[in-house]
């Protein structure tokens, strides 16, 4: 069997497992393709990272469930934590050229902490000491490491962009205390346009590409070189954001007794349905204001689009959406920026 035909049975093998819920089926097939001759970093990112992906794209599709999806993700951590056990017991890394030490971390607020998990043990096999941090980092404590530490780099990962604004304060925190700073993940843009907004020192598309970064070499920020965040987005002047942020509760609760108004069915929601709207409303809302964190509307036209899907393809009527939008626009006629995200928003879901 070609290595190819390898890696492809092997994945196919894996989501068998993983969407079963069969733990041991997935450690066996994982460790059984290493052992007839594909390594380690094959095996993160070109059989687990790709089934991990294809959790989140059939859940998205409506063809698993939530549960399997969690039961997934959780099997796909437990088996790259094993194929680390597995390295430290054999002591393979005894014998990796020495390199330098650095720090993977999740942004504040970010829970998608696989992405970040598959860099580090890559970084790990290519010879790195690494400290991984995990899920929702708060940004004082990864200051509080580095000063401990000193690593050579941050890779700092985010997966939601509703988490840019803390992005860039922690971005900003750590080149302050003269460590640069290494971004990746969905959050960031598909080709890292995010990252290079929010002067991030660099971005990286995967795992090899961080690897790549790193091997470059990285200069140290100055640390005396203090900035705020409307040095780098100079249109947060506006107070477009910092309103929209600190309004949110007062809008997703005037936002819930207008689409109550407008479409009485919903007075006779259960309470979990209203705790789901409301979180739906928040969750507009949040993306509104990211996207006028970084004045882009492709950024909230995405997650509208994509929102909308997610509700299509489980049958649920998107007309609520659109009149939340609406109410929206009408409470936020004074804002310019934020009217013409909303416009741009409705666009694209007429569009779609």
């Amino acid at each position: 069997m070609s290595r190819s035909d390898a890696v492809s049975a092997a994945a196919q093998r894996l989501w068998e497992a993983v969407v079963e819920g069969d733990e041991r089926g997935a450690a066996a097939a994982v460790h059984r393709t290493l052992t007839d001759g594909v390594d380690e970093e094959t095996l993160l990112l070109e059989v687990i990272a790709p089934v991990q992906t294809k959790v989140g794209v059939e859940w998205a599709a409506n063809r698993i469930t939530v549960a399997q999806e969690h039961a997934a993700t959780a099997i796909n951590e437990r088996v790259v934590a094993s194929l680390a056990h597995r390295r430290a017991s054999a002591g393979e890394t005894d014998g990796a050229p020495p390199r330098g030490r650095v720090t993977v971390s999740c942004v504040d607020g970010e829970w998608h902490a696989f992405p970040a998990r598959l860099v580090a043990e890559v970084l790990s096999l290519r010879g790195w000491r690494v400290d991984f941090l995990g899920a929702q980092t708060p940004t004082l404590h990864l200051v509080a490491h580095l000063h401990q530490t000193n690593p050579v780099a941050v890779l700092l990962s985010g997966s939601i962009p509703l988490r840019l604004p803390t992005a860039h304060a922690a971005i900003t925190a750590c080149q302050s205390v003269g460590v640069p700073v290494v971004t990746g993940g969905r959050a960031f843009g598909p080709d890292g346009r995010y990252a290079h907004r929010l002067r991030a020192d660099r971005w990286a598309a995967d795992a090899r590409g961080a690897v790549a970064v790193l091997e470059q070499g990285l200069p140290r920020p100055d640390p005396s070189a203090s900035r705020q965040a409307v040095d780098d987005l100079p249109h947060l002047a506006d107070q477009e954001y910092t309103l929209v942020s600190q309004s949110r509760p007062q809008l997703v609760k005037q936002a819930l007794v207008d689409l109550e108004n407008r479409l009485p069915a919903m007075r006779s929601y259960s309470e979990e349905q209203r705790e789901r709207t409301v979180e739906d409303l928040a969750y507009i809302v949040d993306f509104l204001a990211a996207a006028l964190y970084v004045d882009d509307a492709d950024l909230f036209t995405e997650f509208l689009t994509w929102t909308a899907h997610i509700l299509q393809v489980r049958g649920v009527p998107t007309h609520s959406f659109v009149t939340a939008l609406e109410f929206l626009a009408g409470r936020l006629h004074d804002f310019p920026r934020a009217t013409k995200l909303i416009g741009q928003g409705l666009d694209a879901l007429a569009d779609g």
